[in-house]
């Protein structure tokens, strides 16, 4: 799988689950030491964005074959290059917007790309019911609690900078969780 922001809170956590389950995670990051984070986090492989084409790295790591599956948070400068790293008959998992709203596109590219499959998936629709919500809360803890996912905390904010949070946070400079602390 390609796991774009792969060192930020949810990244890190998708890093050391996918390693968990047996999964070879690509991800990818903005800077040599968040690529290193998130191989010290389960990652299988780290491409750093800004020095790389991750398409053709995602090729050269894959055989030439692409992933199965793509989750991307970043949105609007990278959705359309994720496209290209899916195999035929891949899955998008397109969940963000760190970059802006993915414009408008025709559903009619996903064809010759390979039959892809796309989805958005939002939080509230997968906690529409409260055994839904148990039952994956049940799962992240107990895998939480087996050691085998860590919650890194990157960094603190005093609630009064809350801003200053999320002026960092779109600028990238954050790695694993940020927490707000009143």
């Amino acid at each position: 799988m390609l796991f774009h922001a792969a060192a930020g809170g949810v990244g890190l956590i998708a890093c050391q689950w996918a390693r968990a389950l047996g999964l070879q995670l690509i991800g990818t990051a903005g800077s040599d030491a968040k690529c290193e984070l998130a191989r010290e986090h389960g990652a299988a492989h780290a491409i750093n964005y800004r020095r790389e084409d991750f398409v053709a790295r995602v090729k050269e790591i894959t055989g030439g074959k692409g992933v199965k599956v793509v989750y991307d948070s970043i949105g609007k400068d990278t959705f359309e290059r994720s496209l290209d790293c899916l195999r035929p008959l891949g899955l998008m998992v397109s969940f963000g917007n760190a970059s802006g709203p993915v414009p408008p596109f025709s559903i009619g590219v996903l064809g010759p790309k390979g039959s892809l499959h796309l989805t958005r998936a939002t939080l509230f629709t997968h906690i529409a019911t409260r055994e839904n919500t148990q039952a994956m809360a049940d799962e992240l803890f107990e895998v939480v609690q087996s050691g085998a996912v860590k919650i890194r905390i990157g960094q603190r904010y005093r609630l009064a900078d809350a801003a200053q949070a999320q002026r960092e946070l779109e600028a990238r400079n954050t790695t694993g969780s940020s927490v707000l602390i009143p």
